[in-house]
């Protein structure tokens, strides 16, 4: 009896989660101002589709074309009028009319001599001295970009996708922070590799960022950054030096973040080595704030069936069993392990069926793995289950730190999540516990106090707790039937479990 009722259940719900997913291209936006739906989850479908349509030919009409666009999604009850999202978005359009046409070809040449990334060989200096070019005026200051921040769920990203998408020019890159700067290391790891061995005695030094700087400003004028934060201290080395290059080189940086420029990286380590970047960062971006103080991930929404359960409950485990069972229905494969490939090594997963993975919450965040292995996930998989959640208290920072990098990933790739956990959403994350043996071994190994300890992230666990409150709110719209819906690549052409 018990298993009918459990069957019998998923079947409701699986109408809900599953039902004509042709509802995510067809029937859920069938004009650029008609959306079904509450909030920005509804408003991405409708923005790509309505994207390639748009054309400005001066910045009054950029302005009028996407502020036209907001209130229409406004007025079809897509999203609630917020005056300040509004006030964001007039002055994004701007600047979006300014990079129709933009070009930041003309500030290669005015690096000086020692920040150029090529080795200038002696054929190559001959060649140079017998051409004696005029020297070019310099060129108008790039135009400025844009550091968005605010607190959780009020349309930051939203806003830079509306932007995004609208910006005509080809050479426009949009990624999530943490796999931009994933990019950036193996860049520079190939560069490295790519040198020629040293002779015995003779040293030379390399310093790679700044030839991956220029590597990038050639391929993109616009970089659009989605939750800008700085956790690690390898990242934090780097990123002064790289961005340095690429606003010279005149890259136009949009990103958005929760914490204002002046608290990235706060109290990590060696953070005064960072705070240069800071001051880069706003000189060659305006820094605007978002605080309506909403949520708009967590107000009511249609919910796609129940993708959330907790382990106490009777029967929970046979029903994410049964879930899985009707999802992979349309599976072309046999569920059982499977290998991924990341950066060399092998990644393995217990079960998985096609573009369906059934993981533990050990298998995902106990385990060494990273934003890496996330992505790989995240390429391979629209939907994961997560069994065995547990509480996550400061005892398990590194597991915390993995959970919020994992959902980070998954939210910012579509991928549709499926929760068996030890608590609610908004109860999974404790701030009690810490103080374990290996925080004390690394104090005594980096020859700090207490009192020097409680000023460091590393052990206060200050910037988990600030990332859980985003953790959270993508959870909470992660519920939603629209994420659903839009999350099935079984229909999308842009599905790439190959």
């Amino acid at each position: 009896m018990a298993a009918y009722t459990v069957h019998t259940a998923v079947r409701c719900s699986i109408k809900l989660l599953i039902k004509d997913t042709l509802l995510t291209s067809r029937k859920l936006c069938y004009l650029s101002d008609t959306c079904t739906g509450k909030g920005y989850t509804s408003w991405r479908t409708c923005s790509s589709n309505s994207a390639s349509s748009c054309s400005s030919g001066s910045p009054a009409a950029a302005n009028s074309e996407a502020i036209g666009h907001y209130d229409r999604l406004v007025q079809g009850g897509s999203l609630r009028k917020d005056a300040q999202q509004r006030d964001v978005l007039q002055i994004l359009a701007q600047l979006q009319h300014t990079l129709n046409n933009y070009s930041n070809s003309v500030y290669y040449s005015q690096l000086p001599e020692d920040k150029q990334p090529c080795i200038t060989t002696a054929e190559n200096k001959s060649d140079q001295s017998a051409v004696k070019e005029e020297p070019t005026p310099p060129a108008p200051p790039p135009p400025k970009g844009f550091y968005i921040y605010g607190d959780v769920g009020t349309g930051k990203t939203m806003l830079m996708d509306m932007f995004f998408s609208r910006v005509e020019n080809t050479r426009k890159k949009r990624v999530h922070f943490n796999g931009f700067m994933l990019d950036i290391h193996k860049r520079i790891h190939r560069r490295k590799q790519s040198l020629p061995k040293r002779s015995l005695g003779k040293m030379f030094t390399y310093d790679p960022i700044s030839p991956v700087a220029m590597e990038i400003s050639d391929e993109t004028c616009l970089l659009c950054f989605d939750e800008f934060q700085v956790t690690d201290i390898a990242d934090a080395m780097i990123l002064r030096q790289l961005f340095e290059t690429l606003f010279k080189t005149g890259v136009v940086v949009v990103a958005t973040s929760n914490r204002p420029p002046d608290d990235l990286y706060k109290n990590g380590l060696q953070r005064d080595t960072f705070l240069p970047f800071i001051d880069v960062l706003k000189e060659y971006c305006h820094t605007i704030r978002i605080d309506s103080g909403i949520d708009y991930r967590r107000l009511d929404k249609a919910a796609a069936g129940k993708l959330h359960y907790l382990t106490e409950e009777p029967g929970a485990g046979e029903f994410l069993d049964t879930l899985f069972e009707e999802l992979t229905i349309r599976e072309k494969s046999v569920a059982g392990p499977r290998s991924l490939t990341v950066l060399g090594r092998d990644v393995t997963l217990e079960k998985t069926c096609g573009s369906i993975a059934d993981c533990t919450f050990d298998e995902l965040c106990a385990r060494p793995l990273g934003a890496s292995d996330y992505l790989e996930m995240a390429r391979l998989f629209d939907t994961v289950f997560i069994r065995h959640v547990p509480m996550l208290t400061l005892t398990l920072k590194d597991q915390a730190r993995r959970f919020t990098t994992l959902i980070d990933i998954f939210y910012d790739n579509k991928v549709r999540v499926v929760l068996l956990a030890a608590a609610p959403i908004d109860q999974l994350f404790l701030h009690t516990g810490g103080d374990d043996e290996r925080d004390r071994q690394l104090l005594d190994d980096l020859g700090l106090n207490g009192e020097a300890a409680e000023r460091l992230t590393l052990f206060t666990a200050e910037e988990e707790i600030f990332a859980f409150q985003r953790t959270v709110s993508r959870l909470t719209e992660m519920q939603t039937e629209a994420y659903w819906m839009e999350g099935d690549r079984s229909h999308s052409k842009k599905h790439m479990n190959t």
